[in-house]
């Protein structure tokens, strides 16, 4: 493959996979290069300027986690956003050019085919059919403290979540220093059952 050259890429065209989208709804496409601040201000404009009641992010491959974070920036700006995410896969086409072909040797171009994640999100002002799969309620006005469960999963909630068991780094050199200054038991037992059970 050293003598070959990534001449273009394409991706199939796919409709969105959202029923009942109005025919002019805005389709975000991003790209592994785009901007934020550029995908964000244009989004903004449509939803804010033009009154566009839904909008969708998509993005593939490397794509995918840029289009996660627009939409979770556009969520928090408008606040009160119905979601539906789904993830499906796109095949990308690429097309590669032999830039030293041999005589009789192989073809001049190679066509390769890609199954690449694809991740598609729509976000709607106006309430959406709860019992589809990937559906997200609006995050709830009033303060992070209430858990939702799933709804919160994909902002701060979840990683503080995930803090709160952990004793405090100074406990745990306790207990450390606590099982090395333990006897020796000859029978080997009692040492091991004197870590602190954590409750959560």
């Amino acid at each position: 493959m050293e003598n070959f050259r990534k001449v273009r890429t394409s991706e199939e065209e796919s409709p969105l996979p959202f029923p009942d989208l109005p025919p002019d709804v805005v389709e975000m496409k991003v790209k592994e290069g785009s901007k934020i601040r550029n995908l964000m201000n244009f989004a903004m404009a449509q939803m804010e300027l033009k009154g566009s009641r839904q909008i969708v992010f998509s993005g593939c491959g490397r794509a995918v986690t840029k289009t996660i974070t627009c939409v979770e920036i556009m969520k928090r700006k408008l606040g009160g956003l119905h979601q539906v995410t789904k993830v499906r896969y796109k095949t990308l086409l690429e097309v590669w050019e032999n830039q030293d072909p041999l005589p009789g040797g192989p073809a001049q171009n190679l066509t390769v085919h890609k199954n690449v994640p694809s991740i598609c999100i729509l976000l709607s002002r106006d309430p959406l059919d709860p019992n589809q799969t990937g559906y997200q309620p609006p995050e709830p006005r009033h303060g992070p403290g209430t858990q939702l469960g799933d709804a919160e999963d994909m902002s701060g909630s979840s990683a503080k979540g995930l803090k709160r068991p952990l004793p405090p780094p100074h406990e745990e050199l306790l207990t450390k220093k606590f099982q090395v200054q333990v006897p020796d038991n000859p029978r080997g037992s009692g040492t091991t059952d004197r870590q602190p059970d954590h409750h959560h």
